[in-house]
């Protein structure tokens, strides 16, 4: 296996990409406009506490309150409190109250209209060791599999702890001698006593602890044996990198290498348009087939299907293969897209039981590799698979997106004949006024076009429905959504605002476009309004002089001069 880590550092931004065998597995991002805060500790001071939902909201000093739940809360609890705590008698309002300080750490980030969730029970990460300080009990692995490897762990751990903290031994112990993991354990020792020290100083609220930023979080979490190069664009960035390394992982120098070409690392490393890719519905599969991703408020929707495979063999054959490409890829994007909560995967009915088990396999086997806690719940009763996914943070899309302005985040703007239809109910309202018998109305080019009609016979039609001249200028700057009523008043006052050109005259236009109906012919505008030049087509994109020869309410009719 091939796995490189890849490093751009920008003025305002670092972005670190992990490929393995050459394909994008993980992606992660640092900004300064963003403020990452899981794992952050902060001393906290109780705004709220609701017995109903056995919860309090804490002010750790952002914008929204922390959410802290009772699950949350051992350790604040006496001995008294403990039992029926965990038989799950106790209130929440026997053990804090409004005003009371005490000291939490987040352990999910403000979503939407949420804010942070946050836990009493600190967890301090290291290289090899997670420190509990809270805790009696070690964990170990499930990645590490061998027996005795586990047992030796084991025992290192509890000599280490004693009775006084937790510990959980993470992958990349495996195989380290004791001194190495002791190192990390005194590490993680003198950082919590660091912590506590700190709170007993520190105003509330206020940030105790900020994890690590990202090169850190690079060496601490990603530089294993499993990584053959990482790549950095930025020279203070790679001498941090090499000390880092030195320091952490003793002989990994050879691996860091600075990158010094003039075209961007992510375009060289064919990152940039894997980036980009993150934002579309629809990911294509090597086969033909596809995905496609769907984001509700409740959960998240995936649609498998065969798109342009067609297979080799039988129908069943192709639709197991593309089930099976596309299990790898939806665990690929869970991780890149850091999706979180409820997953629904609609694979492709698969008749042959056999084939629904390999597929499941193969999906559990990828999941497998995402550092965040995942897990199959298996088959619905309509044949969908059920997947949950921990949610820490905002999803990347959410991140470096926001909703459409126009659309409010659904995805879809009005069409042309709805707009249109809306514009002639506006019109008809206007009609009723004596005093107006002519407007002129600017609206997106699409629109204009639904309202006019072929040859104009629609906007002929209207006008006399409603005894109006109506005068239309399309303007491409218009969201499809928007138009404006212009002017409106008498049809002597308007004829003279609404037409820009005379019968006779010459104007230097830009041709913009052909026409749609006649390609020799070309389009220009001026204030809006068509200018259809008569043998024009050809020379699309340059500036002509012509001579209106016919004058109409909506367009005029050229020649070249």
């Amino acid at each position: 296996m091939r796995r490189q880590i890849i490093i751009n550092s920008c003025i305002r931004e670092k972005r670190a990409a992990i490929k393995e065998n050459n394909s994008l597995i993980d992606i992660m991002f640092e900004r300064d406009t963003y403020d990452q805060i899981v794992y952050n500790v902060y001393k906290g001071r109780v705004k709220d506490v609701l017995p109903g939902m056995q919860a309090g909201f804490v002010d750790i000093g952002l914008e929204k309150n922390a959410f802290l739940h009772i699950s949350d809360i051992y350790p604040l609890l006496n001995k008294n409190q403990e039992k029926s705590w965990r038989n799950n008698e106790l209130s929440i309002q026997e053990v804090i109250q409004p005003g009371q300080k005490i000291m939490v750490q987040v352990v999910k980030e403000p979503i939407g209209t949420k804010g942070a969730k946050v836990t009493c029970k600190v967890t301090l990460p290291g290289r090899y060791l997670v420190l509990m300080p809270f805790e009696n009990r070690t964990g170990i692995s499930r990645r590490i599999d061998d027996t005795q490897e586990r047992n030796r762990l084991k025992k290192i751990a509890e000599d280490l702890i004693g009775d006084d903290y937790g510990l959980i031994v993470r992958t990349n112990t495996e195989g380290k001698d004791k001194e190495i993991i002791e190192n990390d354990f005194n590490f993680l020792l003198h950082l919590w006593k660091n912590i506590s020290s700190d709170y007993k100083k520190s105003k509330t609220p206020g940030l105790i602890y900020k994890d690590a930023e990202l090169i850190k979080q690079i060496v601490r979490d990603y530089l294993t044996s499993e990584v053959n190069k990482i790549i950095i664009d930025d020279e203070k960035g790679y001498e941090k990198l090499n000390k880092l390394a030195e320091t952490s992982v003793p002989g990994s120098k050879h691996k860091i290498y600075l990158y010094e070409r003039e075209t961007p690392i992510f375009e060289t490393y064919q990152i940039e348009n894997e980036i980009e890719k993150l934002w579309q519905r629809k990911v294509w599969l090597e086969s033909g087939g596809y995905i496609i991703l769907d984001n509700t408020e409740a959960l998240v929707s995936i649609d498998v299907n065969t798109g342009k495979y067609t297979g080799k063999k039988n129908l069943q054959d192709t639709v197991f293969k593309t089930n099976l490409e596309a299990a790898v890829e939806i665990a690929r994007q869970l991780r890149l897209r850091d999706i979180g909560g409820i997953i629904i995967i609609d694979f492709i009915d698969m008749l042959i039981q056999q084939n629904q088990e390999d597929v499941l396999d193969t999906l559990e086997k990828e999941l497998a590799k995402d550092k965040t806690k995942t897990a199959i719940l298996g088959l619905t009763k309509l044949g969908l698979v059920e997947i949950t996914r921990k949610k820490v943070r905002e999803e990347i899309g959410e991140l470096f997106q926001k909703d459409c302005p126009y659309c409010n985040g659904t995805g879809l703007v009005m069409s042309e004949t709805t707009m249109a239809m809306n514009i002639i109910r506006r019109l008809k309202a206007i009609s009723n006024d004596d005093q107006v018998n002519a407007i002129l109305i600017e609206l997106h080019p699409d629109v204009a076009a639904v309202l006019i009609g072929a040859g104009g016979d629609k906007l002929d039609e209207l006008e006399q429905e409603l005894d109006m001249d109506i005068y239309i200028r399309g303007n491409n700057d218009y969201h499809i959504e928007k138009y404006e009523i212009i002017s409106k008043g008498s049809k002597r006052d308007l004829k003279r605002m609404a037409l820009p050109v005379n019968k006779g005259e010459k104007y230097e236009v830009y041709i913009e476009d052909t026409h749609l109906h006649n390609e020799n012919d070309g389009i220009a505008r001026i204030k809006g309004y068509i200018i259809i030049i008569k043998d024009g087509g050809h020379l699309k994109e340059y500036k002509e002089e012509v001579v209106i020869k016919e004058v109409h309410r909506t367009f005029a009719k050229a020649e070249l001069a």
